[in-house]
């Protein structure tokens, strides 16, 4: 059987805040073979996750919002770099229509809880894990999901679980919630581009 030349997936990490989950997949896809993390999207200035693509010399894009809702949501500056894979890690902004359908099946994203309870406008950090304990639930998780054009709801790809003690507190869970998205998120986004380039080549 001959092998060809691997062919690099490039992904562009959509980021609005400190970049800690943005950060984990850096390190996961630092050293891969056909995946390569090549451009950190930002709609905050002073992002912390600007920071962290500075520290590993990763290209930056900081978007404005008319241009990414009314025009052309920075599709072709995406095209002309070569992304084939969008990754949300912490993103706040609604993806629009024309992303969507540039990059069908192809955007992914990371909710701090089990869709689809406690998802949708407004519910994400802190908010999302007030609403678990006020709703007094036994148990919260991460869902990764693919992006469509309503918040928090195209199709779910994995959900990992957690308990929620009676003396959880907001921060308390978000810490127990960080651990799952540091440790399932980075490799759930490797499955799903292995997966679609099998899929490409078979």
């Amino acid at each position: 059987m001959m092998h060809t030349t691997t062919i690099q997936k490039k992904i562009a990490v959509f980021a609005s805040g400190a970049g800690s989950n943005t950060e984990k997949i850096i390190i996961y896809f630092a050293s891969h073979p056909s995946i390569s993390i090549s451009l950190i999207v930002s709609n905050k200035a002073n992002a912390g996750v600007l920071k962290i693509a500075a520290t590993y010399s990763i290209n930056t894009l900081l978007i404005e919002k008319e241009k990414f809702f009314t025009q052309n949501a920075y599709t072709d500056e995406l095209k002309n770099l070569g992304i084939d894979f969008i990754v949300l890690a912490g993103f706040l902004w609604r993806i629009p229509k024309k992303l969507i359908e540039a990059y069908s099946n192809k955007i992914i994203n990371i909710h701090p809880a089990l869709l689809p309870k406690y998802g949708g406008k407004g519910m994400y950090g802190h908010y999302v894990h007030e609403a678990v304990i006020d709703a007094k639930e036994k148990e919260s998780g991460i869902t990764i999901h693919y992006v469509d054009e309503q918040y928090d709801h195209g199709n779910i790809i994995t959900q990992i679980k957690c308990s929620v003690a009676e003396n959880d507190t907001p921060d308390s869970l978000a810490e127990k919630i960080h651990q799952l998205e540091h440790q399932f998120f980075p490799s759930t986004i490797e499955k799903c581009l292995m997966e679609q380039k099998d899929s490409l080549t078979l």
